[in-house]
């Protein structure tokens, strides 16, 4: 069960919000529709709810915000928009990824596979897909990790007939089983075929929450569609018929040559047609729209009119539950000035925000229900109100009607009773429903009727009428409280990074076809420098020239770490619970991790491959290894190491892969010159001799011969490009824990 309240986004500038003050219920076991035109806010109400746009209100998914759900993805499947990810990958291998980021069994990517009909295109890249392809595999990640509720974004837009069928299907099976569903349509048509429940929005406010039956009967209604290349002459004929025959016939001329005739049958436009000898290529029943203006209010019309407007004067649930209570056969005539209750009020109660947990509140049948604030909250009717005396203006002893003096002021009986302000008239509150006179203004309540008045009550039983009390004047202390504000929260998942991580590398060929460049670049370099001459051993098996900042292993391990985040900001994969890319800390432990591993493997591939043709080409002399190999491989490793985890950081701090691959090439040509402008200044003392003093110091000899390794890790932070990195490292490190650190207590 979804429960929303006081949805309402932040302005925007001089606009009006896209939401303002939506509160609405989706019931578990049913499927709602949120109905609006484009530009009405329904996208912005879904983020809203699902945490992912700063605005204010709450919402409820089960009795629980979102975050306080430790598993949001295993609770609420959402999708917005296409499926997120990579065009490379397979429809297989991105479902058994995002398993991982859910925390679910790889096989359950081969159920929802089958359930939605993919089996046979598991190894398809999500690039080729279709249209219809493609929702197919959306309601698969959906489903993935079976959650209860499922919020949809224009589900069926684009798509044939045939698929349309099936998603509301899918949609229908899920809710069958007890799920809840909730998807946004801008067709009155889909939303009264699908939906159980539609809550329509225009301008960012709720105008309509109805039952699907209610809903079409007020908002759709049968029409005759007609083709004919005579569409002018027919529509003429109609008219012409219809005034003749004083009935109410609208023709509506939609391009081309087809009609809309509202009011009448085919049989009555058949024979029209047939006796004035007018072709006609279509004459087929339909059900349309009334128009996006349906269900609000005039132009220029006050908010309290909406609703009523619709189709003429409409009589609400409310009044038929008052006729049928006093047994009328007819409505009242004055019922269409009756006060009109919140179509979300009489379709279903209203919870009440309190204390945890979240309390439902079933009126009686005698009772009316309590009304709705602005902001979701349940404000109780005013003789609820004044139920509990005032102990300020109660007599000790309680005054009978008989002893009540003659001067007392009795109650009017001719006038209507208004025990508060009218909601329209309560700073934020908004009366949805109100009828309206001629001039547009809201109208109050019905006069009450003459056996009903009090005229003989004693002043202190007049000033406990609720009536009374009711016209105090409302201190700024009395209004309602704002609805809590939204803040936008990082994702949780993935909750297997490091097997995330790994199912995310595998996934796509960018890693092994980045590795076959990065090697045949480095051997021809190899080679070319051999040719050359005058270039060191290190420098030659390393194909690292003097012209060049980083070697080519190093340029394509720190692409790869760039791509580790950028491809996830390009393609999101974790886009199906929250829409945005964590920054949890474990995830970048898994991202660093296997950047090391393949960084690691690359150098090593690199230098076995120059090594190979260079002994291939000129003989084994120029294949030799050097006499320092252990301090050589540590800052060889080093670098790579270094430039992968650069792209990393680089790429999760600005959210880009070129930005990573940036950060990476500034390293030798920004940040070394600095290092090497420092160090070469005569007042800075050297460190050198620093590994002897090291060994006099550390007095305990390392086991194994560690200290070896660490005079080898001190020798490569020494050097002018082993100090820039770290120095880059240890700046990027820093900027990525300032951004999480802000996303999270913002």
């Amino acid at each position: 069960m979804i429960q929303a309240f006081g949805l309402t986004s932040n302005p925007r500038k001089e606009l009006p919000p896209a939401a303002d003050d939506v509160s609405f219920e989706a019931r578990a076991g049913r499927v709602t529709a949120l109905l609006g035109a484009p530009g009405a806010g329904k996208t912005t109400v879904l983020r809203l709810m699902l945490e992912l746009q700063q605005g204010r209100g709450i919402t409820y998914f089960r009795g629980r915000p979102l975050h306080r759900i430790p598993h949001p993805a295993r609770e609420v499947g959402v999708l917005l928009g296409d499926v997120p990810g990579h065009p490379a990958r397979t429809v297989r291998g991105h479902l058994r990824m995002l398993c991982a980021a859910a925390g679910v069994p790889v096989r359950r990517a081969d159920e929802v596979l089958e359930t939605v009909g993919l089996a046979s295109l598991r190894d398809e890249r999500l690039g080729a897909l279709s249209r219809g392809m493609d929702r197919r595999l959306g309601m698969a990640c959906v489903l993935l990790a079976d959650p209860h509720t499922l919020v949809l974004d224009a589900p069926a837009q684009g798509l044939s007939g045939r698929e349309s069928n099936w998603l509301h299907g899918m949609l229908r099976a899920h809710a069958a089983q007890g799920g809840t569903v909730l998807f946004t349509t801008a067709d009155p048509k889909e939303a009264a075929r699908a939906a159980d429940h539609v809550v329509t929005l225009e301008q960012g406010r709720l105008v309509a929450d109805q039952e699907a039956a209610e809903f079409s009967r007020t908002r759709l209604r049968p029409r005759v569609a007609v083709r004919s290349p005579h569409a002018a002459r027919l529509a003429a004929l109609l008219a012409q018929q219809a005034r003749t025959s004083q009935r109410s016939v609208e023709v509506v001329h939609e391009g081309g040559n087809r009609l809309s005739v509202y009011g009448s049958t085919c049989a009555d436009i058949g024979e029209t047609a047939f006796h004035h000898g007018v072709v006609v290529h279509q004459l087929a029943d339909e059900v349309g729209d009334m128009g996006p203006g349906a269900g609000a209010a005039r132009e220029g019309a006050p908010d309290g009119c909406r609703d009523l407007e619709r189709d003429g004067a409409r009589q609400t649930a409310v009044e038929r539950h008052q006729a049928d209570k006093a047994g009328a056969t007819e409505p009242h005539p004055d019922a269409g000035s009756a006060v009109a209750a919140p179509l979300a009020d009489i379709a279903e109660p209203r919870p009440t925000i309190g204390s945890s947990p979240l309390i439902e509140q079933h009126p009686t049948a005698d009772a009316p229900e309590p009304a709705g604030d602005a902001h979701g909250t349940t404000t109780d009717a005013p003789e609820q109100a004044a139920a509990a005396p005032d102990p300020a203006s109660e007599s000790p002893e309680p005054v009978s009607h008989a002893s009540a003096p003659p001067s007392a002021e009795p109650v009017p009986s001719a006038g209507p009773v208004r025990p508060a302000a009218p909601p329209h008239e309560r700073p934020g509150v908004r009366a949805v429903g109100r009828p309206c006179d001629a001039a547009g203004t809201p109208q109050s309540a019905p006069a009450a009727p003459p056996h009903q008045a009090e005229p003989h009550k004693a002043p202190s039983t007049l000033q406990n009428h609720p009536a009374h009390r009711a016209h105090k004047p409302r201190t700024l202390d009395a209004l309602p409280p704002l609805p809590p504000p939204i803040s936008v929260r990082p994702a949780p998942s993935p909750l297997r990074p490091l097997r995330y991580e790994i199912r995310r590398a595998a996934g796509v060929g960018t890693g092994s076809l980045t590795g076959a460049v990065v090697l045949l670049v480095s051997a021809v370099t190899a080679v070319v420098l051999a040719r050359i001459g005058h270039t060191p051993q290190p420098r030659l098996l390393a194909a690292w020239p003097q012209e060049l900042p980083l070697p080519p292993a190093a340029i394509g391990a720190g692409l790869l770490g760039a791509l580790a985040f950028g491809d996830e900001f390009r393609h999101p994969a974790l886009a199906a619970d929250r829409g945005t890319v964590p920054r949890r800390l474990g995830l970048l432990a898994a991202k660093l991790l296997v950047a090391s591993v393949t960084a690691v493997v690359l150098a090593v591939l690199t230098l076995g491959c120059d090594a190979e043709v260079l002994y291939l080409v000129y003989g084994p002399e120029l294949a030799r290894i050097p006499a320092d190999w252990l301090a050589q491989s540590a800052s060889w490793v080093g670098l790579v190491v270094g430039c992968a985890w650069a792209g990393v950081l680089a790429a999760g701090v600005f959210r880009s892969t070129t930005a990573g691959l940036a950060a990476v090439a500034a390293v030798p040509v920004l940040v070394v010159p600095v290092v090497h402008k420092v160090l070469a200044g005569p007042s800075v003392p050297t460190a050198a001799g620093l590994p002897m003093r090291l060994r006099e110091a550390l007095l305990p000899r390392w086991p194994f011969g560690g200290e070896r390794y660490l005079e080898a890790a001190l020798a490569v932070i020494s050097q002018p490009v082993g100090g820039a990195l770290a120095l880059s490292l240890t700046a990027l490190l820093c900027a990525y824990l300032l951004t999480t650190l802000r996303s999270r207590f913002r």
